[in-house]
């Protein structure tokens, strides 16, 4: 895709975006939206251009760490369970608790046990959420074994992006087989008709982020919210008000100068 056709519907797309959000606030609806895939796939890209001009009072992007010795010991969904919605809100997903399925199962950190009870209750909590009302939306972003390793490299060469590269990352080029057979078990598990998976094929980025946004706006019923127009008052005369002298005050050096001589 062309970077002007895609810059123009990207804006198109996110002008749409805002009217979904006036809705979720006006109707009080509750949007889980789910970003699984491979490593390199393009999620945080995507969620990046999702939430770029949302409310982040409205729109939040959940992305937890690696769980902690207490959280270990608890139900596995109950960590994801207080960042579930409220009405009026959205929650963009960067991962979820389909760690255990992917990442958890892959390299050990969870056991045979706890891997299967996973399976088993996956689809029982999200058919809870979406009875309850929410709105879930599962989206895994796919990538071939070449473009992912050029872009590893592409983060390993990159000091603005090399925090993107974690040890996980790097080791999951040589278990993609591994990964594969998971992603599959986890579809026949949890894709189910009140929360199905979507797949993003994502070599092109510029194409992905434009089909995931289309069809995330496709599949929320929200309609135009009429909002009333912001009227901008005049300016009082001034009061008297005089302004303490400029010294008295801590300014930020005038860095900018510097760049302009």
């Amino acid at each position: 895709m062309s970077k002007s056709v895609y810059e123009s519907e990207l804006r198109t797309l996110q002008s749409r975006l805002v009217d979904m959000q006036a809705w979720v606030q006006a109707s009080g609806a509750r949007v889980v939206v789910i970003f699984e895939g491979r490593d390199a796939a393009g999620k945080g890209s995507t969620i990046k251009r999702v939430s770029e001009y949302l409310n982040p009072r409205v729109a939040r992007i959940v992305a937890l760490p690696a769980p902690t010795e207490r959280e270990r010991t608890q139900w596995y969904f109950q960590r994801y369970v207080p960042h579930m919605p409220a009405a009026g809100e959205i929650v963009l997903m960067d991962r979820s608790w389909y760690n255990r399925a992917g990442v958890e199962h892959v390299m050990g950190y969870c056991t045979n046990t706890e891997y299967h009870r996973f399976l088993h209750q996956a689809p029982i909590f999200e058919r809870m959420l979406v009875e309850d009302g929410v709105i879930l939306l599962k989206y895994w972003f796919s990538v071939s074994p070449e473009e992912q390793e050029n872009r590893f490299r592409s983060r390993a060469e990159d000091p603005m992006r090399r925090w993107k590269l974690s040890a996980n990352d790097v080791l999951s080029i040589t278990k993609w087989e591994d990964y594969s057979r998971a992603k599959d078990t986890m579809f026949v598990h949890t894709d189910i008709p009140e929360a199905p998976w979507f797949e993003v094929p994502s070599i092109d980025k510029r194409r992905s982020r434009i089909n995931m946004i289309h069809h995330l706006l496709s599949r929320i019923p929200y309609e135009l919210v009429e909002r009333a127009p912001i009227v901008i008052p005049p300016r009082p005369p001034s009061g008297g008000y005089e302004r303490p002298p400029r010294n008295l005050e801590n300014y930020v050096p005038d860095y900018a100068a510097t760049l302009m001589d």
